[in-house]
């Protein structure tokens, strides 16, 4: 199985649109939505099989029996992340505050705290001739990385014959970018010819060369900067990093995906674009077009 993860230095860059675009060109039969704080690939790559659903547990949040509760306040007073007040004389927890460190549970005198594992997401897999492995984090919820690895571990044994894998990343460089570069053979980063795009690519181009993971790069809506994109292209011949191609401007993909389509579903120029694109990618990681 090749492995490609999509990424991109910062949100907005098409992404996704680039993800869900190669992956119809592709038919490829894996498919991962790592984006866990805000997944938005099942829009436009529907899915017919009911899912099986998983609780993913983050951690510890603390809770407050209000009958043995005495309201004395030391846990309100000690808590320094501010997630314990008194109301009508008990101790109530903010769980989108509560860091699970235990420090109430500690000082509690009549033991009515308790420390519980923590639903912090719900992880999804649909299964049938192909797998699409996605999750969702609850908000205010951290460990988005292990959400992340979960995500692709469940795709990977529920499709371990498949020819090719696609993983829509999360923007940034974050800890759920972290955790989705382990195990790509390539990684397509997807970014904007702008000083910020510019900026961000460098610094994922960083990150990966810290994990030794083959990376190249597309511009989206290069010719909004033709000078910005010819930056990007000499900063990857600087550093020796394939540039693939590049999208222009196209009213028309908004349109598509305003339709739940990809851009490649109806004739346009980015989507004349990103074929080429799939086309230099297949060729990278030597599977035959």
């Amino acid at each position: 199985m090749k492995r490609l993860l999509i990424l991109s230095g910062k949100g907005g860059t098409g992404k996704t649109t680039v993800c869900a675009a190669l992956i119809r060109l592709t038919q490829a039969r894996a498919v991962a939505d790592c984006d866990v704080d805000a997944p938005n690939l099942h829009l436009v790559t529907k899915q017919s099989a009911v899912p099986e659903f998983h609780d993913f547990i983050g951690g510890d949040k603390s809770s407050i029996d209000p009958h043995k509760c005495v309201g004395c306040g030391e846990c309100e007073r000690l808590c320094r992340f501010d997630a314990i007040c008194l109301k009508n004389g008990k101790a109530v927890v903010n769980e989108y505050a509560c860091e699970g460190c235990g420090v109430c549970e500690f000082v509690c005198p009549s033991d009515a705290v308790i420390l519980t594992p923590d639903v912090a997401g719900t992880r999804e897999l649909y299964l049938d001739e192909n797998v699409f492995s996605t999750a969702t984090l609850k908000m205010g919820r951290g460990t988005s990385g292990k959400l992340v690895a979960d995500v692709k571990l469940a795709m990977f044994k529920a499709a371990p014959e498949c020819e090719l894998a696609i993983v829509d990343g999360s923007p940034g460089i974050g800890c759920p970018v972290i955790a989705s570069f382990s195990g790509m053979d390539l990684v397509l980063v997807v970014t904007e010819p702008s000083g910020s795009g510019i900026s961000d690519l460098q610094r994922l181009v960083k990150t990966g060369q810290i994990f030794g993971t083959k990376m190249t790069v597309c511009v989206n809506m290069w010719d909004v900067s033709p000078a910005h994109t010819e930056q990007i292209r000499q900063y990857c011949e600087e550093q020796d990093i394939p540039f693939v191609g590049k999208i222009p401007f196209d009213p028309k993909a908004v349109e598509a995906v305003n339709e739940g389509k990809t851009v490649v579903d109806i004739p346009c120029p980015a989507g004349d674009a990103i074929r080429e694109i799939c086309a230099a990618v297949l060729a990278l990681l030597e599977i035959d077009n």
